[in-house]
């Protein structure tokens, strides 16, 4: 099936309001932009260069999520036209996006990212590590960024119960943390091979590549 025919195939099974991010990290010009002509504008990047070129040479309607663990020293570049960075994980970080996009003049939004997968390679702060950065004096003194929800990624594996428990995991700290920012709406977890799961248990977007564009050119 083409890059159109995916696109519109997976778009019409997802509930109403769950947002789809199109993973086209590796992809070329020409490939998003077959997924752009089906009305989809709503792409993720993980590589804050590969973002930019992109940036530079498609439409401006499009929204551009970094999707990718962030360097600090990278946010710069990116300060001025990012829709949503994913993958915020410590209040340094978060501190950086603050200070450039005061220098753009705008408010970024931003997912903090929580380690929930047994895997030590995943990035993510721990529901402990959570709790000390929404309830500290420098995050509630950043006026730049808007927290608009948490992220996750759950263990790679074939266990759908293992993914199940930590995706649900990951809702029940979502709801504790409305309680402290109410306007936190989106949900961010499930990917290619656990989306459908992640939907069950309450997530709102997805990020979704291979199954669009098929497998990656390149790491």
């Amino acid at each position: 099936m083409s890059i159109t025919d995916n696109l519109k195939k997976i778009k019409s099974a997802l509930p109403d309001d769950v947002t789809l991010v199109a993973v086209s990290k590796t992809k070329s010009i020409s490939e998003i932009r077959e997924a752009y002509d089906t009305g989809h504008t709503v792409f993720g990047e993980n590589k804050v260069q590969e973002m930019i070129q992109k940036w530079e040479n498609m439409p401006k309607d499009i929204q551009w999520h970094m999707i990718g663990h962030v360097q600090r020293n990278k946010v710069k570049y990116m300060a001025g036209f990012v829709s949503l960075i994913h993958g915020v994980d410590s209040i340094k970080l978060l501190g950086e996006i603050d200070k450039r996009a005061q220098q753009n003049n705008r408010v970024i939004n931003c997912l903090l990212q929580i380690h929930i997968a047994e895997e030590t390679t995943k990035f993510g702060l721990s529901a402990d590590e959570l709790d000390g950065l929404i309830h500290s004096d420098e995050f509630h003194n950043m006026k730049n960024i808007a927290i608009v929800g948490l992220m996750g990624m759950a263990t790679f594996t074939d266990d759908t119960n293992q993914i199940r428990r930590e995706f649900r995991f990951l809702k029940t700290l979502f709801d504790s943390t409305k309680k402290i920012i109410p306007d936190i709406s989106i949900l961010s977890m499930g990917m290619s091979g656990d989306y459908e799961i992640a939907i069950e248990e309450g997530s709102t977007m997805v990020r979704i590549g291979s199954s669009i564009f098929g497998a990656r050119n390149r790491n």
